[in-house]
């Protein structure tokens, strides 16, 4: 009877470790590839990112917009205005929600 639950218990502790392990592994394979060199199309894409990135913090909206870009982006807030009402159209929504009053009803 002790044999059994040992068995068991050793059972159930192997198929844990093994679990935990395979994590590790997976875990593991990311955390050496991120160290590694990456592939140059992967290196310039990443570059092209981290440089667009700092131009248009620097800019303070898109980068390399024109006159045409900013004329179709009023335009369009433009009409949204008209369609929907007022607001600004450039935030997101504020939700609020009130709880609801229930009342009680005698049975």
């Amino acid at each position: 009877m002790i044999l059994r639950q040992i068995l068991r218990l050793s059972s159930l502790f192997h198929s844990a470790v093994s679990v935990h392990l395979r994590r590790n592994i997976g875990l593991s394979a990311i955390v050496f590839n991120k160290t590694k060199e990456l592939d140059p199309v992967q290196k310039l894409f990443l570059d092209k990112i981290r440089e667009y990135n700092t131009k248009s913090k620097q800019a303070g909206g898109p980068v390399d917009a024109g006159p045409d870009f900013q004329k179709d982006l009023s335009e369009s807030l433009a009409r949204l205005q008209r369609a929907y009402g007022e607001g600004d159209l450039t935030k997101f929504p504020e939700f609020k929600f009130e709880e609801p009053k229930f009342e009680e009803t005698p049975k």
